[in-house]
């Protein structure tokens, strides 16, 4: 028998006509008005198709070799296929006798993450085996490294004009009015990147990107915003470092590689972002050191029912 560990995240459409239905399903059902279904159409068809669903499954493989024979790994999505359930169910056709869920977000907020931990431990209870879900793992040494080694790869070609800007994915101010917590997590991950990459304090700055198409207020400052203010300190290029985003997907491709390079190029910066993880080695060997902490509590929580 084996554990499986279940890799986890929010999918993308499996084609231009997939959209609507996935976009309903990210929204919680609501239809998506015809607007925002023409503006992502054009924003999936600029980057040729999200990859992440192919990406995540090519992680799920490389971390099952990493972890060895006593283990199988693959990738559920919460809105697309795979699905998280039919990830589940494979793992335990392939011999696992227990699961270990990774949310594919080093930081954990129950609101915007309980999904994930509600559709594991359904799954999992329907296939009967037992299941944990990773807790938070934004202060992982392993990903800590992994992230400050390719900042530190992206800044041996950089100058002394190149402003370096680690960002996170917005948030509607009511969530973090909910969770300031989650928020704290996307600071102290920064904050630890920086210092691993031998970054001074001060020397980069913070900020948010892909904003969603909502009229609420979503959280500040905003990536575009940061632009003319850092050109106007004497900056000439900037560097873009997610400290939240694990692969190649439509807030990268699109929000940061055409968006916001645009932005950049207007207020007059040359534009760079360091590479996603992907199936780099030091991130697969994180997600393996996740893996770990994980089973050790499903092995506790064991140990506490016999």
């Amino acid at each position: 028998m084996s554990t499986g560990v279940l890799l986890m995240t929010y999918g993308a459409p499996r084609d231009d006509a997939d959209l609507p239905r996935y976009l309903a399903a990210v929204r919680g059902g609501r239809e998506p008005a015809e607007d925002l279904v023409l503006e992502m159409r054009r924003r999936y068809a600029l980057i040729g198709g999200s990859p992440l669903v192919r990406i995540t499954g090519a992680q799920a493989d490389a971390l099952e070799i990493e972890l060895g024979a006593a283990y199988v790994a693959a990738a559920g999505m919460r809105f697309s296929d795979p699905s998280i359930e039919g990830a589940v169910d494979r793992l335990v056709e392939r011999g696992a006798d227990a699961i270990v869920g990774i949310c594919m977000s080093p930081q954990w907020s129950p609101m915007l993450m309980g999904g994930y931990a509600t559709a594991l431990s359904e799954a999992a209870a329907r296939a009967c085996v037992p299941s944990v879900i990773a807790p938070a793992w934004y202060r992982e040494p392993a990903y800590i490294a992994a992230t400050a080694e390719r900042l530190h790869d992206a800044l041996r070609d950089a100058g002394a004009s190149t402003a370096v800007i680690l960002t996170a994915h917005s948030l509607p101010k009511r969530v973090f009015d909910a969770e300031p917590e989650y928020l704290a997590q996307l600071h102290e991950t920064a904050e630890l990147v920086a210092t691993e990459a031998g970054l001074a304090s001060g020397a980069w700055h913070w900020a948010y990107q892909s904003a969603g198409h909502t009229q609420e207020e979503w959280l500040r400052p905003d990536l575009k915003d940061v632009f003319p203010g850092i050109a106007s300190l004497g900056a000439r290029e900037v560097l873009i470092v997610p400290v939240q985003f694990l692969a190649d997907h439509l807030e990268v491709l699109y929000d940061l590689d055409i968006a916001a390079a645009d932005e950049a190029r207007r207020a007059g910066l040359r534009y760079r972002r360091v590479a996603m993880p992907n199936t780099r080695e030091s991130f697969i060997r994180a997600l393996a050191a996740v893996a770990g902490t994980a089973e050790t509590r499903l092995s506790a929580a064991h140990a506490r029912l016999s």
